[in-house]
């Protein structure tokens, strides 16, 4: 079994968002269609991999996708063909007499009907069971428990300390990848609300794909490495806006810093900022999280800053056009 290729199968699930975001940016191509049903009619033909999550997927008979498919939390009808792997989380495959896979078939909590005449290229994957998550009976909540703590000097030195610490990690990182860190600035200020929402998605579908990865021992390191590409996605968000505010923060002043003592100015700064509010109860937290999903997002749409993002260009308004000058004509005489 082509052990490699289910490998990098998964793993495009897991940056689903990444190949989103280039999509709308215009930088890649194939198409990631969420919570619809998606339909390619017969003889059309689509160039890229296929991401289908929650909605039906169907390939008509003589119909062709040059890529992989990929089906989360729905079913695959193929009559057509697919040039490369298809993998189908949770739902059924279906194979019609004149269809054909160039790569292996996948199937994780489903199952394959395959009919006579298919082709399957590859190997015929359908012994991965989604993982079981045992919920235990829920147990009476704990009482309150209201501390007074006597010694806020040491809070005040931890929120220093890690704010040194962040700092100190910006500083090295704006010495050899400023221009990644400079596009991931540039997204999260151009799209601060399209960052937060690929921040939250990746977020709420990383830690289940993760799940799925662990369940095997074969693809338990995977597991491993998509969990320290996701915290240092986390942690290069914070610094890019970090730098973003050091960078604000000079032009404030009128001062001209070098960018790796703004970039280290501005994340401790910003981690100060984050830290003491998050010491108010109950709503103090929510700050430093939706912070870290706006920083956390524009990595994920610039895939740690390799690739710009691309911003249309607005529309001139029609109070910024000036009308042309009329010439007065002298009255006849």
């Amino acid at each position: 079994m082509k052990k490699w290729m289910i490998i990098l199968l998964l793993l495009a699930v897991l940056l689903w968002p990444v190949r989103a975001a280039h999509a709308w940016n215009g930088l890649s191509e194939g198409r990631v269609i969420i919570g619809e049903n998606f339909t390619l009619k017969s003889g059309d033909s689509l160039d890229g991999d296929l991401v289908v999550i929650g909605g039906e997927t169907v390939i008509e008979k003589a119909a062709k996708v040059n890529g992989n498919i990929v089906v989360i939390g729905g079913s695959l009808k193929l009559d057509g063909q697919a040039t490369g792997d298809a993998v189908v989380i949770g739902g059924l495959v279906s194979m019609g007499t004149d269809s054909s896979v160039a790569g292996d078939v996948v199937t994780v909590g489903g199952s394959l009907q395959r009919a006579e005449g298919a082709e399957i290229g590859g190997n015929v994957v359908t012994n991965m069971p989604p993982p079981i998550i045992t919920i235990p009976n829920p147990a009476a909540p704990p009482t309150p428990n209201f501390e007074i703590n006597v010694n806020p000097l040491w809070q005040i030195g931890s929120i220093f300390l890690q704010a040194i610490g962040l700092a100190a990690l910006a500083m090295l990182l704006t010495m050899f990848l400023h221009p990644q860190l400079d596009r991931v600035a540039q997204a999260l200020v151009s799209q601060p609300f399209v960052s937060g929402s690929i921040g939250l998605l990746t977020t709420i579908i990383a830690p289940v794909t993760l799940l799925i990865l662990g369940v095997t021992i074969i693809l338990l390191p995977v597991a491993l490495v998509g969990v320290i590409v996701l915290a240092l996605a986390w942690v290069f968000g914070m610094v890019a806006l970090g730098m973003e505010v050091g960078d604000r923060f000079t032009k404030a002043i009128h001062q001209t810093w070098a960018p790796v003592l703004s970039a280290g100015a501005g994340t401790f700064l910003l981690m100060v900022v984050i830290n003491t509010v998050n010491l108010v109860p109950c709503v103090g937290w929510m700050v430093g999280v939706l912070v870290g999903l706006i920083g956390f997002g524009a990595v994920v749409m610039t895939f740690f800053g390799t690739r710009p993002l691309l911003v249309q260009a607005q529309n001139a308004s029609s109070s910024d056009l000036k009308p042309a000058s009329s010439e007065q004509v002298p009255p006849s005489p």
